[in-house]
């Protein structure tokens, strides 16, 4: 199948993949996101579509996956890890779920923490902090996976050093 019949096969299901997103999502821009990163997907994993094989349910599966993932992602964001010894996960609205003087004062220098690693490592931890998987990671900074599960572990290592005032084991 060449790419332009390839195009127009996918784009012959844009209206049923548009429902799918909208059931999805609940939201029309958000589906509209979804089947465009479909589309996208789709176009750049091309080379591993088998042309014997159901065009429809293969975009079909890449949406639905694309969604979990984003969901997954979007609910990591959200959540914060309590180091007490119940390492309770909180999921919250606000940013940070911290409004008094000392947090913010602690998430500042957090920051300052982070924005002082170097840049060959904090891109990886960020985007990692940011719910990408290893895989995304390695193929947007076009680095191999060791690589990046090195770098997101170099960086944890440099913050945990740095930031060892905030580990409440050291002060019990």
């Amino acid at each position: 199948m060449s790419t332009i019949e390839f195009n127009q096969a996918m784009l012959s299901f844009r209206q049923t993949l548009e429902y799918f997103a909208l059931s999805l999502t609940k939201n029309h821009e958000d589906a509209q996101d979804l089947l465009q990163e479909t589309f996208l997907k789709a176009i750049r994993n091309r080379h591993r579509f088998l042309e014997q094989t159901n065009l429809k349910a293969w975009l079909y599966t890449i949406m639905k996956n694309t969604f979990i993932n984003n969901y997954r992602r979007k609910i990591r964001s959200n959540t914060i890890v309590d180091q007490s010894q119940e390492l309770y996960l909180i999921n919250s609205a606000d940013k940070t779920g911290l409004q008094d003087p000392q947090a913010d004062t602690n998430m500042k220098e957090m920051e300052r923490a982070i924005n002082a690693l170097s840049e060959d490592i904090r891109n990886p931890f960020l985007m990692h902090f940011k719910g990408f998987k290893y895989k995304e990671i390695a193929d947007d900074m076009n680095l191999p996976i060791g690589t990046v599960k090195s770098r997101i572990f170099s960086a944890r290592q440099k913050l945990m050093q740095d930031l060892k005032d905030f580990d409440p084991r050291l002060h019990d």
